[in-house]
């Protein structure tokens, strides 16, 4: 069974909506798939699938030791596709005790036997148990945006990732265990991996190597969502080299969408893109990203440098060509009378809005940024 867990640094990137419209690609391409609410206290993975609320979900099978796990799984109308909701029982996910962790993990991976793909929608932000269930793969995906807050927080996921992997191999009490509860409570933004790694050797050499080893099979993916120009694809380079240099991470490029209005539509219409409009340059995006993950092995997989480098040089290339084809289908839109000039001019005032908000929000984190330098510096 692959597991495909999908998080975000920060919420409003559309991870939920990547999630489900994966969900249905791998369905549609023949795939036993169930995809899992795990976004606990503010789960709607419901609403994007067009489906009602649920009255059952993974909060009724742990708050009722008496549940059978089967009974929150439910049918959907896309054949080969089951969902799991979340609900509302549980106000967050920081509040699921070790005991509910394991017992959920152990009710998902028992599907194996009747299930191709597990994909995970889960919680924005970087609690304990997010990490957790992300790290139930070597190959989880991150979603982001362009914008600069959801570039820092990618990588401030993937970060913690990190650091929870290293925290998970080594054992109570081991030396370096007692080093990283020591770093964790003063805080870890300052450490880089490459440079604490050789610290970590020297006093426990037992939890480097262990840790060593899951860290080279850990390739998270990325997917560049929201996506208004194919400039703004450039930005995945800054998570990859910050996680080289400073987390000593490698990470696949899945690929980038674009922003679209026809997705609100299909929202609004309670259908996922995909099958609201399948011929949508969105969708296409999504059934793109969605063979390149069938195509990958199943099994943990270790990438070389090309590997990843080829990556990110094709998701250049296909924000290129998917802007192209935005283009055209504004202009064919425009001839055939279904949108109007108005129409046109009322998209570009909304997408210069847009713009506008990132360029303050971009402005007011070089402020900060400088000023934090600028306290570097004093001490």
């Amino acid at each position: 069974m692959r597991i495909i867990p999908i998080a975000s640094g920060k919420g409003g990137v559309g991870k939920s909506l990547v999630a489900a419209n994966l969900a249905i690609s791998f369905a549609q391409a023949g795939q036993r798939v169930v995809l899992t609410d795990l976004d606990l206290g503010a789960s709607n993975l419901h609403l994007v699938l067009g489906n009602h609320s649920p009255k059952t979900g993974i909060g009724t099978y742990l708050n009722n030791v008496k549940s059978n796990f089967t009974d929150v799984i439910t049918e959907t109308d896309v054949r080969g596709l089951r969902f799991i909701p979340g609900d509302n029982e549980i106000p967050g996910t920081a509040n699921l005790s070790v005991s509910q962790r394991k017992a959920l993990v152990k009710e998902l991976l028992a599907l194996k036997d009747d299930t191709d793909i597990l994909i995970l929608d889960l919680g924005a932000g970087t609690h304990q148990s997010i990490l957790d269930f992300f790290l139930l793969s070597n190959h989880g995906i991150v979603v982001s945006a362009p914008a600069v807050t959801a570039v820092l927080n990618a990588y401030v996921f993937l970060k913690n990732s990190v650091f929870r992997l290293m925290f998970t191999s080594c054992t109570k009490g081991s030396p370096a265990r007692v080093q990283l509860e020591n770093i964790r409570k003063e805080g870890a933004g300052h450490i880089y991996i490459p440079k604490f790694l050789p610290q970590i050797k020297k006093i426990d050499p037992a939890s480097h190597e262990k840790f060593v080893k899951r860290l080279n099979a850990l390739h998270p993916r990325l997917i560049m969502n929201m996506v208004d120009e194919p400039k703004n694809a450039e930005v995945a380079m800054k998570i990859r080299r910050s996680c080289e240099e400073y987390l000593d991470l490698k990470i696949e490029h899945m690929g980038i969408i674009y922003r679209d209005s026809v997705q609100d539509t299909a929202l609004a219409s309670r259908l996922p893109i995909v099958l609201y409009k399948p011929q949508a340059v969105l969708s296409q995006a999504i059934y793109r990203i969605a063979d390149k993950i069938l195509e990958s092995p199943v099994d943990d997989f270790e990438l070389d440098d090309k590997q990843i480098d080829d990556s990110f040089q094709e998701a250049e290339l296909e924000a290129e060509t998917d802007f192209d084809a935005k283009m055209e289908y504004v202009e064919d839109l425009l001839h055939s009378g279904a949108m109007s000039q108005g129409d046109l001019i009322e998209t570009v005032k909304t997408q210069q809005y847009e713009i506008s908000k990132l360029k303050k929000e971009n402005s007011f984190i070089k402020l900060k940024l400088t000023k934090a330098i600028q306290q570097g510096f004093k001490v």
